[in-house]
Parts: structure tokens; sequence; C-alpha cells
């Protein structure tokens, strides 16, 4: 008769191993019970329905009533890219001139790390996008300061 290889704490830690790995398996099957979707969050009704518009305040937009929305959609700050900078403007020129065509709210010139002189071009954040649009049509090609500027609506660096 041959004998068993496992001497019983051997069994004992092996039986113990399966009860853990088991209990495991029971608390993941536990959490994605409750939590749904394995940490994506999960919004009631209520919630996705707090932002939308009843039928009534639709009829008022559409006749025409719903100017507050408007002038909110209106006032959607805008950044541009100003590009052909003279060397020797500083933000503050940079902001007088675009102000022309309404509020500023930020001007960055980007400036040379080593050296801390301007790259020639630079970033203007405008109050308003009516405003920015009227600036890119009004500004891009013009001369400032014995260049040409460039000016267009930013867009996302990628690296």
């Amino acid at each position: 008769m041959a004998r068993s290889n496992y001497s019983a704490g051997k069994r004992q830690r092996e039986k113990e191993r399966a009860k853990k790995k088991k209990e495991k398996m029971e608390r993941a099957r536990e959490r994605s019970r409750a939590g749904g979707g394995g940490g994506v969050p999960v919004a009631t009704v209520d919630e996705i329905q707090g932002g939308m518009m009843t039928i009534d305040q639709v009829m008022r937009n559409i006749e025409g009533g719903g100017d507050e929305e408007q002038e909110q959609r209106a006032t959607i700050p805008s950044r541009l890219f100003i590009g052909g900078l003279d060397w020797r403007v500083n933000n503050d020129e940079l902001k007088k001139k675009l102000e022309e065509y309404g509020p500023v709210t930020d001007v960055h010139i980007v400036t040379d790390r080593d050296t801390g002189d301007s790259r020639g071009f630079g970033f203007v954040t405008m109050a308003n996008r009516k405003d920015a649009d009227r600036a890119i049509k009004q500004l891009d090609g013009q001369e400032f300061s014995g260049r040409n500027l460039v000016v267009r609506q930013a867009t996302e660096r990628n690296r």
C-alpha cells in the first residue's frame, strides 16, 4: 500500500489556502453586486434629469424668450493664439491692443526659459467668444509693432 506524500500539516495549509481563496472570490462578487461597475460611478435618474430643461423652457428658447441663456453662451471665454509678435512687445501692450475688441481676462507672452526674452508669440483669453471672433477677423495679418500678426483660436498642444 502506497503512503501519502502529504503530511497532516501540509493538508491543513492547503485547506486554509483554498478557504481564503473562496472567501476572496465571495468578497469580489459582493463588491461587484453592490458597486455595479467596478469603480464606475452610477448616476441616479434625478441626477441625470437635474440638468435637463423643461418643455416650457425649450419652448421659450424657440420663441426667443431665452435671452438669459443666449447671454450666457455669448460670454463663454475664448483663448487666442497670437503669433508674429515683435520681441519688444510686452503683456500690457498686447492687452491694450486686444481690449479694442472686448474685455481681456488674461495675457501671456511666452518667453525663453534661459534668457527670459520673448519667443514672439503668446496667448490671450478674451471674456467673450464673439469679441474673440471679431478680433481674429480684424487682427489676423494686420501690422502691429512692425510685424504682421497671426491670430487664431488656440488649440490644445499634443505632447
